[in-house]
């Protein structure tokens, strides 16, 4: 019996001591409730291609009725985040577990994603601009203005959702394992696409291509775009994050730009001076996948050297602008003077039902404020630096969002 036990005793495995343990992963490490911001991203697609179809709607049809499906596209989008939201809202706050804890935070005695609160919000303020949209044209007139108190609920509704979906990938990036890391990262740069072409689609009326030999057009688009395109790249596990969403924003648009006007349509609301038979796209999109790809290669140039945070972001302000002005002031000379960008390619004669003759003329000629745009270049770099300067801040923050 002794020599068996001393054969036992050499076969058993050696001991390991509490000290010897791999550490347990920390709640906030493991990458849970991941599947909500792949729902919050489907749902941010429905409302940014809802918004573009609505526009179009707007600008062939006119506004008929709540019920058309480009609004119901909307609103359906908001929904998606929003319950799928607030279903991970529920089961954290009454059916916790200790994942649940650790990837949440607490507000009003409920719990739930960070992401996660931005998309119920915009789901609320969504919902709550639609009979406010009704009641406001039944009292006021049909498209009065674009910029309505209704309008701007659903604005702040839909820049909620955007935020939200980009933070729920974000923090799955941040949580994620190296194996798992590359496809959340994927999913947070498509993300920063829709947020990119949300500004984009905000920018529209500054950015019609007889303004773009102007000082408001640079001006504007510094004001928004820098912020974007370094915030998104800074957060981003991604060297080419930047290009990546603008790579995004434009083959969104330009896509929908050519599918919508394979569609019949026709003006229900006068007066009508432009014979529509067919959807009418939005203009081509700017060119922002210039300066976002000159913006990645500083970053990767920069990023050795430690420099000064302002410092940087007047680099990244001065390339975007150098960069955005060198691709757009030509583009916009071609999409006015030449006859060869009047067609359903370039879709240059993309006229509202309502344009008099005399705004189709304008859109052959540039603005004359034109002539002031060399003066005026100074006020658009320190607007783009200063843009830059707080996408870094905003980016840097984001880097650090893990629940």
């Amino acid at each position: 019996m002794s020599a068996v036990n001393v054969v036992l005793n050499e076969t058993k495995a050696p001991l390991v001591t509490g000290e010897e343990l791999p550490p347990r992963p920390a709640p906030g490490d493991r990458n849970t409730h991941a599947w909500l911001a792949y729902v919050a991203a489907v749902g941010a697609v429905c409302i940014m291609v809802g918004v573009y179809w609505d526009i179009s709607w707007h600008m062939s049809v006119g506004r008929d009725t709540f019920w058309t499906p480009a609004h119901l596209l909307i609103q359906s989008g908001g929904l998606i985040a929003g319950l799928s939201s607030g279903f991970v809202a529920l089961k954290c706050s009454f059916w916790p577990n200790e994942r649940d804890i650790g990837t949440s935070v607490r507000l009003w005695g409920f719990r739930a994603p960070l992401g996660a609160w931005a998309c119920i919000w915009g789901c609320f303020a969504m919902l709550a601009s639609a009979p406010f949209d009704n009641w406001w044209h039944n009292a006021y007139g049909l498209d009065v203005k674009i910029v309505s108190p209704p309008h701007t609920v659903l604005a702040l509704g839909i820049f909620a959702i955007m935020n939200g979906a980009l933070l729920l990938s974000l923090a799955s990036q941040n949580r994620a394992s190296e194996q798992t890391r590359r496809q959340f990262t994927v999913l947070y740069t498509i993300v920063g696409g829709l947020v990119v072409m949300n500004f984009g689609i905000f920018l529209a009326e500054f950015s019609l291509r007889f303004l773009q030999h102007g000082p408001v057009f640079y001006q504007m688009s510094a004001v928004f775009y820098p912020f974007a395109l370094v915030g998104i790249a800074t957060a981003a596990r991604h060297r080419r994050a930047a290009t990546t969403a603008a790579a995004i924003f434009m083959g969104m648009m330009l896509t929908m730009m050519w599918i919508v006007q394979l569609f019949p349509a026709r003006p229900m609301l006068g007066p009508i001076y432009q014979p529509i038979t067919h959807f009418v796209g939005m203009a081509w999109p700017v060119w922002l996948i210039v300066p976002a790809l000159g913006i990645d290669y500083a970053r990767e140039r920069l990023a050795p050297l430690k420099l000064p945070s302002l410092v940087q972001a007047a680099a990244l302000g001065a390339v975007f602008i150098v960069l955005f002005a060198a691709i757009q002031w030509p583009w916009s000379s071609f999409m006015v003077l030449s006859a060869w960008s009047r067609n359903a390619f370039f879709n240059a004669d993309n006229f509202v039902y309502w344009a008099q003759p005399a705004y189709v003329a304008r859109n052959h000629h540039f603005d004359p404020a034109g002539a002031r745009f060399l003066p005026s270049a100074m006020q658009a770099l320190a607007i783009a630096v200063v843009s830059s300067w707080v996408g870094m801040g905003w980016g840097h923050w984001m880097t650090k969002v893990r629940r």
